[in-house]
């Protein structure tokens, strides 16, 4: 790659990110990664506990785009991914498990969903934890000249970053709202539900999906993760440990949990996920500040995230030449 010249800089290194950089090097551009976390991977995110690593961001991911099907393909050949199910369960507070619901298939990993983007950023320059404070018209980077930059973060987190000079950028930000999501994980002797991999939640004020994790993991351990409707999860975002209660009475009532769990862990994501889709992929104006991330495209998030990421590399690189 070249070395000479202001570099390409990637803000964010979840896997749209890292999907963008990789577009990038592979024209031979230079490219820096920045991102503020401790670890790469955005909403693929995983937290280990006693030993072993849990999916409390994204829950799974589907391929139906051929270009991330050879992707996938790749990682399932080399043990990376796994191919998990293609049917869930249904469920009421009131009535407990209804029936299924078969839909396409759903990959997880046996490393968690993180290792993914670990894997995909091999060879890329990442630095982190590294945070980004403005992104300015020229463009600049915290008052560096750089060739390009790619914001690849949920829209209110790029929104923080961009100077008052792109007005452009800033409205498409400013258009959508986004929900948080309260992510509860617990932990069990042993199994004390019925035989599920995963459940949508109907009718719940506190609960829209649980997950066995055991089943997505393949090890079969007794552990659940449970996602928050927004609304109740909007009202737990100062103290989010304060939601396990409910959440764990709901289990109750879902899944006839009625043991105590061993321990519980509570993360809050304040921005999830948008409200609404959008049509386009990415977005790049004249500024060359583009914008990509999983809040872009119609697809399924985690595919989506990664066809955004591409799309806006691959544009990046035929401007600049």
């Amino acid at each position: 790659m070249p070395t000479d010249g202001p570099p390409v800089v990637v803000v964010g290194a979840g896997i749209a990110g890292v999907a963008c950089a990789c577009a990038l090097a592979a024209a031979g551009h230079q490219v820096a990664v920045y991102d503020r976390g401790w670890r790469i991977g955005g909403r693929m995110a995983v937290r280990t506990t006693a030993g072993r690593a849990v999916d409390h961001g994204a829950s799974y991911f589907t391929a139906h785009d051929p270009l991330f099907g050879q992707v996938v393909d790749d990682w399932v050949g080399r043990g990376l991914a796994r191919r998990w199910t293609d049917t869930f369960h249904t469920a009421t507070p009131d009535q407990g498990l209804q029936g299924t619901t078969t839909g396409p298939t759903r990959y997880a990993a046996p490393a968690g969903l993180r290792s993914l983007v670990e894997d995909l950023a091999t060879g890329l320059a990442v630095t982190h934890p590294h945070e980004v404070s403005e992104i300015c018209r020229g463009p600049l980077v915290d008052g560096g000249k750089v060739a390009a930059v790619a914001l690849a973060m949920p829209d209110p987190q790029a929104l923080d970053l961009l100077s008052d000079d792109l007005p452009a950028e800033r409205r498409l930000l400013s258009e959508r709202a986004w929900e948080p999501v309260v992510v509860m994980t617990a932990a069990w002797p042993r199994r004390c539900w019925p035989t599920i991999d995963a459940a949508f939640v109907n009718e719940s004020p506190v609960l829209t999906f649980v997950v066995d994790d055991g089943a997505r993991r393949g090890d079969h351990a007794p552990v659940l993760v449970a996602h928050a409707d927004p609304v109740f999860s909007a009202g737990h975002l100062d103290e989010p440990d304060q939601a396990a209660p409910a959440m764990l009475a709901e289990l109750s009532l879902v899944l006839g949990v009625t043991a105590a769990p061993d321990w519980v862990q509570v993360k809050r994501w304040g921005v999830a996920r948008p409200a609404a889709g959008r049509p386009e992929t990415f977005a790049l104006g004249d500024a060359m500040v583009g914008l990509a991330g999983d809040g872009w495209g119609e697809r399924p998030r985690i595919e989506a995230a990664f066809l955004s990421g591409s799309a806006l590399g691959h544009e990046l690189a035929r401007r600049l030449g």
